[in-house]
């Protein structure tokens, strides 16, 4: 099942679900969000199918023409954005450390392999994948904003005027919701563009933090249950109309050297993440970037990222702020 959300004329929203076979989307009855339906699921103990089927299913929909309309929203909102957090984790996939570490062999002037990045990738390598029960090394984490800087699909990702680069990074998300108990429950999984700032990072890897502070993008449906082991999907942009760049991007368990288990253990283990209503966007990394292949993007260019089994493609236009001078006043 397939699940997303649409905005009407007067700002009331909808949300939409979908059978993963193609077929048409229909209006859930009587649902005020996802973010309500999720609540009533995890606060009453049944899945969020049977919440969704027990509320009915009213009028089809069309998503493809919501989408063109700019009605979409992401998939998933907070009626309070600073309660929903987006996050995510690095090195999580094989093959995900070769660009970074080369390009932060580069600058150290080190030793390829030697570096904290290839470190990491080889920690996640040998525990990453613990047994039933164990815990397994901690990843590389991240913290990249609120739901302030959550970008609807096809709305625009916006760099910040300091930014030395605007980068895509094609990832596949958890989406979760905290019960009123401050457990956190799992509603599925989405299409995701962790978009980053790869020259800051490039400058030294102390400044990931830095370049993580960027808006992303998810949606705009999230499939709910369990993800694939094997994802295969599709990231491309487009300039001008004309496809620029493309290539397949891999992701699920299979091709991972954390479980998604060992992944969540470690982002919600801090109390500060459990908390009651609170909702999460966790990315899991990707092995794939443009920026790896020598494409510097410009302002209008377009990103799209795509995987079978996740509903619509994600687009996103990239645009850069104007200059903001924040003068600091003095109480």
């Amino acid at each position: 099942m397939l699940i997303s959300q649409i905005s009407d004329s007067d700002g009331t929203i909808r949300v939409a679900v979908r059978d993963d076979d193609g077929s048409a989307a229909h209006v859930v009855k009587d649902a005020a969000s996802v973010h309500a339906l999720a609540l009533e699921a995890a606060n009453s103990g049944r899945s969020l199918a049977s919440v969704v089927e027990a509320h009915g299913r009213g009028e089809a929909v069309d998503l493809a023409a919501a989408y063109a309309e700019g009605r979409l929203l992401s998939p998933i909102t907070h009626a309070d954005p600073a309660h929903l957090h987006l996050t995510g984790t690095g090195l999580t996939h094989l093959g995900s450390a070769s660009t970074r570490d080369a390009m932060h062999a580069a600058v150290s002037k080190v030793e390829e392999g030697a570096t904290d990045t290839m470190k990491m990738f080889r920690m996640g390598l040998e525990g990453g994948k613990p047994a039933p029960g164990e815990t397994g090394v901690q990843p590389e984490w991240f913290y990249k904003g609120n739901g302030l800087v959550a970008a609807a699909p096809g709305a625009p990702l916006v760099s910040p005027s300091f930014a030395l680069d605007g980068g895509e990074e094609p990832e596949i998300a958890g989406i979760y919701v905290i019960a009123d108990d401050g457990r956190p429950f799992r509603i599925g999984f989405a299409v995701s563009n962790e978009f980053s700032d790869h020259v800051t990072e490039r400058i030294n890897y102390l400044y990931l933090a830095h370049s993580k502070l960027r808006p992303a993008s998810f949606g705009p449906e999230i499939r709910i249950g369990a993800a694939p082991d094997d994802i295969r999907g599709t990231s491309r942009i487009l300039r001008d109309g004309a496809v620029i760049w493309e290539k397949p991007f891999l992701s699920g368990e299979a091709n991972m050297s954390h479980t998604l288990a060992n992944l969540e253990h470690h982002h919600f283990k801090y109390a500060l993440f459990r908390q009651p209503g609170d909702v999460h966007v966790h990315m899991f990394g990707t092995a794939t970037l443009s920026f790896g292949d020598g494409i510097r993007t410009e302002a209008g260019d377009v990103f799209e990222i795509e995987a079978p089994g996740f509903g619509l493609p994600l687009r996103n236009p990239l645009a850069v702020a104007a200059k903001d001078d924040v003068v600091i006043g003095e109480l």
